[in-house]
């Protein structure tokens, strides 16, 4: 599911909900970046960690 994200979608790590809603940076060879709104900006392995995309309000 990683490999379908692209810039400007909206996420949510499966393990850190207190990072809040992130919007996706970047998705370069499996190298998410996605910029969280408690967390800042935070590289993703998405290889090991499956972010859930969030569609909608």
């Amino acid at each position: 599911m990683n490999a379908l994200l692209e810039p400007g979608m909206m996420v949510r790590h499966p393990t850190q909900a207190d990072w809040g809603l992130g919007q996706v940076q970047s998705n370069i060879g499996g190298r998410i970046t996605v910029n969280f709104e408690h967390a800042g900006k935070v590289v993703i392995d998405g290889r090991h960690i499956e972010l859930i995309p969030v569609f909608g309000p």
